[in-house]
């Protein structure tokens, strides 16, 4: 019997219990494991609390550790996540050595695609048992090292570099070799041994860091010292460019153990609104993304005031005022401003008007002093700061001249303990520009940490503009509803259209970190976003108006009778939908042309039907139908499944909002103007359709009815009042 005040693990020796001695390690709570050789091998572990209590089995004892974890939330955050985790140690236990094994590892490598941990974004008991069993079984090796499961890998390796975990692991787990190897070396042993590689491990193999995979080191890094950042600027809402980013960087933040900050770059006052920083807030949140510190680039105007001050008396920075047009042309020429030669005095004199606002002061801006004559035109002494009398949405009137993105992105970066600042492939010219500037500053300000870029592809997609100006531009100009309309590459814009939270992560992190810019079609993020939404959706059925045919049933019920059905058959969480069954149904057009006097055929939800007779107008088209039910008949045997709706008051009036793409070109080029492109007819209204009761539920789901008219692209709805 246990003493008094102590918690005993009792087990065999030969079936060591290691999610529950590494779950007792991470809640921090102190046991005393005893291997029992008396204790069969079969027989579940047994937990002997203080007193006289005891639990038996793992699951009992995991659940037990994780409510009593005074460290973190082991069992989630909430009912739901400790609902998921209750199901996740449910599942644990078909992860044994066996012919099941391979298809149990599939489906959670195919839940892993998108996420870091099972719940939530933190380790939870659900983590541990998966990986307890995982490290119990050498035929896990195998699979791991097939590359077939990519994302459990990396998984099951971060779970593995756990402090608390790896001390259970090479304690009490199996002797084994390590298997460590990547994508590449994964797909080199498969070959090697006369199997195949997965498809991402080929593309690995083939080129890394180029073809959608993580499998990258950033410069430089280090495991907990990592800082990422996702900075947008608040002139506009989030698009699905401006997603990838935030999601690439939390990415990385969590793959190095480190810390992902978000940052408002709110430099210019004449775009900006607080709307706009809730609204991007709202997507950061709805996103999943989850930040480390929140803070503004306004944060830092004292800083970089003072900043200015040293760079200009180290003669780094010189006051212009030269006519933007006539500093562009310079530019482009490579011809040296007449301004680039004031002293120091006369520049730090002007720099005080510019502060104050003054006349002088507007028109003058702070320019970088590198080089007029280097090919790379980003060099050719770029703006660093300029004067705006706008008011700011958050500093007001205080400030009168803001920095500029390039002087301020290096500068606040540094000073916020950025390591790794990831950017798209469209600053690759900057680069350099980016690093001159930083040690300038380091100059200026002595202990200013160094700051590594690193870049990736942006998204491009064809038919669409990602620029939040031209955005705007149709925002202003009233020709779509605002920035959330279901045309815009916005993540309100496309959730709005339909678009899953997890399809948008899938697509996203399938990209990988690729450096590849290409143009996109749509289909794919739709043909992503079907393939979650369709197993799961309710299914309801629309008719037009203008295209319906009526079906009189000789021997349907003579009054309409009300049935319950289930509104997806494969997943009966959706649940169910009244039916009314009535002697007069309505078909498509489409549908009645399709049939045949004497065909059998089968009702939707009801069972089959023989044609008798078929009516047709001056024009050939179908006016009206026959038919007499036949509920004995053999719905496999037939080959049309018809939708259908009750002829009867009940019907519910449906209008339907269709979009087509803002833009007539696939890709505007760089001299052409996308007003010229503009899409006369991108949205258009179908009505009216109807359908039957239960529709209003479902108004905002993305998924299909019966005769597709949805399809992939998702359409709205809005019911007439």
């Amino acid at each position: 019997m246990p003493l008094a005040n102590r918690t005993v693990l009792t087990y065999c020796e030969r079936s060591v219990p290691l999610a529950a001695i590494a779950a007792a390690r991470l809640a921090a709570y102190p046991i005393d494991l005893v291997a029992d050789p008396k204790h069969a091998r079969d027989a579940p572990a047994l937990l002997s609390l203080s007193g006289s209590e005891e639990l038996e089995g793992q699951t009992s004892i995991l659940r037990f550790l994780a409510r009593a974890a005074s460290t973190q939330a082991m069992y989630g955050n909430s009912p739901l996540s400790s609902t998921r985790v209750d199901q996740w140690l449910e599942f644990s236990s078909v992860l044994v050595s066996g012919a099941g094994l391979e298809s149990a590892c599939a489906v959670i490598n195919d839940y892993l695609s998108l996420r870091t941990f099972l719940v939530d974004y933190s380790v939870t008991a659900a983590d541990v048992a998966c990986w307890g069993q995982l490290q119990g079984t050498t035929q896990w090796d195998k699979l791991k090292l097939s590359g077939s499961f990519p994302h459990l890998a990396r998984w099951y390796d971060f779970l593995c570099s756990l402090p608390e975990l790896q001390d259970v692991a090479e304690q009490y787990g199996p002797k084994r070799r390590k298997t460590t190897a990547g994508p590449a070396e994964a797909a080199k042993e498969a070959e090697k041994k006369g199997g195949k590689a997965s498809a991402a491990s080929k593309a690995a193999a083939a080129a890394p860091g180029d073809t959608g995979s993580f499998e990258i080191d950033l410069p430089n890094a280090s495991e907990g010292k990592v800082t990422t950042r996702f900075p947008p600027e608040p002139s506009g809402y989030l698009h699905i460019g401006h997603a990838k980013a935030a999601m690439l960087n939390q990415y990385f933040a969590e793959h190095y153990k480190g810390r992902l900050l978000l940052r408002f770059d709110d430099t210019n006052p004449s775009k900006e609104k607080d709307e706009y920083v809730e609204q991007i807030l709202k997507d950061v949140a709805a996103m999943g993304v989850k930040y480390d510190k929140l803070s503004y680039t306004s944060d830092f105007f004292p800083q970089m005031t003072d900043c200015a001050d040293r760079l200009i008396k180290l003669g780094h920075l010189y006051a212009d005022d030269t006519p933007v047009e006539r500093m562009r042309e310079e530019r482009m020429e490579g011809t040296e401003s007449a301004c680039r030669y004031r002293t120091k005095d006369e520049n730090l004199e002007i720099w005080k008007e510019m502060q104050a606002g003054s006349e002088v002061g507007k028109k003058n801006c702070l320019r970088f002093r590198m080089d007029m004559s280097n090919p790379n035109k980003a060099l050719r002494d770029p703006t660093a700061a300029r004067c705006n009398p706008t008011h700011h949405w958050r500093t007001g009137h205080t400030y009168k001249v803001y920095p500029t993105y390039d002087f301020a992105c290096p500068f606040v970066d540094a000073m916020e303990g950025v390591t790794h600042a990831l950017r798209t492939s469209e600053y690759r010219d900057r680069q350099e520009q980016y690093y001159r500037v930083l040690k300038m500053c380091q100059e200026a300000w002595p202990g200013l940490p160094d700051v590594h870029l690193w870049d990736f592809s942006r998204l491009t997609f064809v038919n669409t503009l990602m620029s939040k100006r031209k955005l705007d531009w149709f925002v202003k100009t009233g020709r779509v509803e605002g920035w959330t309309d279901p045309r815009f590459p916005t993540v309100q814009g496309l959730y709005r259209r339909g678009l899953q939270l997890d399809a948008m992560r899938e697509f996203i992190l399938s990209q990988g970190a690729s450096k590849n810019v290409t143009l996109m079609e749509w289909d794919k993020i739709w043909t992503i976003n079907k393939k979650i939404i369709d197993p799961v959706c309710p299914r309801h059925t629309a008719i037009s108006d203008l295209q319906r045919v009526n079906l009189h049933l000789t021997n349907g019920p003579q009054s309409p009778e009300v049935i319950s059905v289930p509104k997806n058959k494969k997943h009966p969480p959706a649940g169910l939908k009244a039916t009314t069954q009535s002697q007069d149904i309505w078909l498509e057009q489409a549908d009645a042309a399709a049939v045949k006097e004497g065909e059998e055929v089968t009702l939707m939800d009801w069972g089959n039907c023989i044609i008798r007779r078929i009516e047709t107008g001056a024009s050939g088209e179908i006016t009206g139908l026959t038919g007499e039910l036949h509920l004995e008949g053999n719905f496999k045997t037939t080959k049309l499944k018809l939708t259908w709706l009750p002829v009867t008051r009940d019907l519910v009036p449906l209008e339907l909002h269709d979009f087509d793409h803002l833009l007539t070109k696939k890709k505007l080029e760089e001299d052409d103007s996308f007003e010229d492109f503009i899409n006369p007819c991108s949205r258009w209204t179908i009505m009216p359709f109807y359908t039957g009761t239960g529709w209003r539920s479902f108004a905002k789901q993305p998924a299909r009815h019966t005769r597709h008219f949805l399809k992939q692209s998702p359409t709205l709805f809005r019911f007439p009042h």
